[in-house]
């Protein structure tokens, strides 16, 4: 069912969430032995601030042209979390950056990325609309990609076998829990506006590879400039499927089953991620819990 549809009992109220991380205590490879499952999971730090920011200033454009007002509400609370995702990765991006990895020249090609290339444009009319439509579609896609990730770090009880630093896996939960909570809402929007679906196919095929290009990149990146490693590791193929044989990185395997259901056409978000292991995980959060006191 649609946790959108009001009559669905698995919707939830979106809101965004106060939160307090430490990050005084971080150790640079903060999966114990594991650098390059660390570095392959702090790639999302280097894209999730900016990418977010970029989510929230293209829905707030959308929201004119959503006549349904619980559609509208659900976008507000979704604007809300995103901006609260981005200003919380951007704390690690700080501490890192003070710890001698500096990731400024990466977060300078994403910042330009979605600031320029998928950035507004001098457009009227139609063609303006169009615009904004493509980039609806392409959200949509990476919404897809995010909530099989929120699940998946969710559901990630090796990483806490292997010793993963707490206020980390928090921080990675606590964002993947509201990505799974508000998983159709973008797709929704989209649906709402367009919902053609060749479009979002080929959105799909264009999230996707852009994606990989700028994680190996990415991961290659922060290998690279890691000061405790000095360039002595490089990220190989074979690192990713023994990770994710341990359960420190998604699977192949998982992979190939997530991504392609987006392409069937009778699609629906809701069929994919658990709304209720998404609440359980919130009321729980430390960084939630801290912020409230």
């Amino acid at each position: 069912m649609n946790p959108n549809d009001p009559g669905d009992p698995d919707r939830v109220a979106l809101h965004a969430r106060d939160v307090e991380f430490d990050w005084s205590q971080l150790p640079m490879h903060w999966i114990p032995g594991e650098p390059f499952a660390t570095h392959w999971i702090n790639f999302l730090h280097l894209v999730l601030p900016e990418g977010e920011r970029w989510f929230v200033e293209v829905f707030k454009q959308a929201l004119p042209l959503i006549s349904d007002d619980r559609l509208a509400e659900d976008v507000r609370g979704f604007v809300g979390q995103e901006a609260m995702h981005a200003e919380s990765h951007q704390g690690v991006i700080d501490h890192f950056d003070a710890h001698g990895l500096d990731t400024r020249p990466f977060v300078d090609q994403v910042r330009w990325m979605f600031r320029t290339t998928l950035g507004d444009r001098p457009l009227r009319g139609k063609r303006a609309e169009s615009w904004l439509v493509q980039r609806l579609a392409l959200i949509a896609a990476i919404e897809h990609i995010t909530a099989f990730l929120g699940q998946w770090i969710l559901d990630a009880e090796e990483l806490d076998a292997a010793g993963a630093d707490p206020t980390m896996l928090d921080l990675l939960r606590w964002h993947g829990a509201e990505e799974v909570e508000h998983r159709s809402v973008a797709y929704e929007v989209y649906q709402h506006v367009h919902g053609r679906y060749a479009q979002r196919g080929l959105a799909m095929v264009l999230a996707t590879a852009v994606l990989t290009v700028l994680w190996v990149r990415g991961l290659r990146f922060l290998m690279a400039s890691d000061p405790v490693l000095r360039g002595r590791r490089k990220p190989r193929w074979r690192d990713l499927i023994r990770t994710g044989r341990l359960g420190l990185t998604p699977s192949y395997r998982q992979l190939l089953v997530a991504l392609p259901a987006f392409f069937r056409p009778g699609y629906d978000p809701s069929e994919h991620g658990s709304t209720a292991r998404a609440v359980d995980y919130l009321a729980t959060s430390p960084a939630a819990l801290a912020a409230g006191q």
